[in-house]
C-alpha cells in the first residue's frame, strides 16, 4: 500500500508541475501579445497623410517569417493568399523576413514563424497570432478592423 501512495504522490506532484508550467507559458505568451497590441505604428504607417490614407488598403497584414520556416512558407503563405482573395484591395500583405528586420520583430513582440500582425490603416496592431493563423481567424480578424473602419 506505501508503495501506490508514493506513486500517486509523485503523480500529484507532477501533474501540479506541469499546470503550473502550462499557466506560466501562457500568461508569458499573453504579456507579450498586450505588448504587441500596444506598440505604437512603425513611422512608415504614423507619417500618412490623410489624403494618402484613403488610397491604401483598410487593413494590413505583417506576415513574419524566415527562409527555413516550412509552416511558413507551405500553411500561411496559402491562408493569407485565400484572405487577399476573398477582401481584395481592402486588405494587403507585407511579407517580413524576421531576421532581417530586428526591429518590426523586437517591435511586435514575435516569439516564432511565423507569426502575423492585423493592422488598420493607420498602423495600429488589432491582433497578433503567434504560430499558424488559418484563413478563418483571419478573415474574423480582417472582418472586425473592416467593421471598425466603416463609416
Amino acid at each position: 500500500m506505501p508503495d501506490i501512495v508514493v506513486r500517486l504522490g509523485v503523480l500529484v506532484s507532477v501533474s501540479l508541475l506541469l499546470c503550473v508550467l502550462t499557466w506560466s507559458g501562457r500568461r508569458f505568451v499573453e504579456m507579450r501579445r498586450r505588448q504587441a497590441l500596444d506598440a505604437a505604428p512603425p513611422t512608415v504607417f504614423s507619417e500618412t497623410s490623410n489624403a494618402e490614407t484613403h488610397s491604401l488598403p483598410l487593413v494590413r497584414i505583417l506576415a513574419f517569417s524566415s527562409a527555413n520556416c516550412h509552416q511558413c512558407h507551405q500553411l500561411q503563405a496559402p491562408a493569407l493568399k485565400r484572405v487577399l482573395e476573398a477582401r481584395g484591395t481592402r486588405v494587403s500583405v507585407i511579407d517580413i523576413d524576421a531576421p532581417e528586420e530586428p526591429e518590426l520583430t523586437q517591435r511586435y513582440q514575435v516569439l516564432t514563424v511565423p507569426t502575423t500582425v492585423v493592422l488598420d490603416a493607420l498602423g495600429h496592431a488589432h491582433a497578433v497570432n503567434y504560430g499558424f493563423a488559418n484563413t478563418g481567424k483571419l478573415l474574423e480578424q480582417v472582418d472586425e478592423v473592416l467593421a471598425r473602419a466603416a463609416p
